[in-house]
């Protein structure tokens, strides 16, 4: 009996080996086909057609932080008092609090035609300066 429960007990430590190898292969795996998937996406946006029936799906070309400009205004404005209490505790009571950020974004572009913002063709940054959000 005590040799049945040995191979059943080897079994399963085979079967989890193998589990374990499986998990580590998906693991190892995963950036290469991270990398082949945003090849393959990269590829059909180089290739595709990007006037006349193109839609405008492909108009524009690919996002590029270098092109974002930005220019905004943050303020806070808070009430809070303290009381110093005996014993050396404190006690904070927080009035109000108010923040206010008003400015716009706007994304140019990287061919030439206009982006969103002050005069372009809307979206993120469709407010014109200094107009609250």
């Amino acid at each position: 009996m005590l040799t049945h429960l040995n191979k059943r007990a080897q079994s399963t430590a085979e079967y989890v080996i193998v589990l374990a190898l499986v998990v580590g292969a998906v693991i190892a795996m995963q950036t290469y086909v991270k990398r082949g998937l945003q090849g393959r996406i990269k590829d059909v946006v180089d290739k595709a057609p990007t006037g006349g029936d193109a839609g405008t799906i492909f108009k524009t070309g690919q996002f590029e932080p270098d092109y974002m400009q930005s220019s905004f205004t943050s303020s806070r404005n808070t009430n809070e008092t303290e009381n110093l209490l005996s014993g050396g505790g404190v006690t904070r009571n927080l009035t109000s609090d108010i923040s206010t950020r008003t400015g716009y974004q706007e994304i140019k572009a990287v061919n030439g035609e206009g982006g969103a913002g002050p005069g372009g063709r809307g979206g993120v940054g469709d407010l014109p300066p200094n107009e609250p959000r």
